[in-house]
């Protein structure tokens, strides 16, 4: 394999790997929120917190209803 074609190659390896990093999942972005905000992990408050941001988070990312997903045009 030439040099050009190596690179390019390489780039875009770290290129994928250097964006799922910045993905974090929707029970970590849950438990950051109810540490920010100053509850310790494993009381009841955090609990209480936890259980309700991941519910907030999880009507984030879903669909409305009824809306079916359409394939992208890209």
């Amino acid at each position: 394999m030439n040099s050009s074609k190596m690179r390019l190659s390489l780039i875009s390896i770290i290129l994928a790997a250097g964006s799922l990093v910045g993905c974090g999942s929707i029970e970590q972005a849950a438990q950051d929120d109810c540490t920010s905000i100053g509850w310790e992990i494993g009381s009841k408050g955090y609990q209480d917190c936890y259980k309700a941001r991941l519910y907030e988070r999880k009507l984030d990312y879903s669909l409305p209803p009824g809306d079916k997903p359409s394939p992208s045009l890209i």
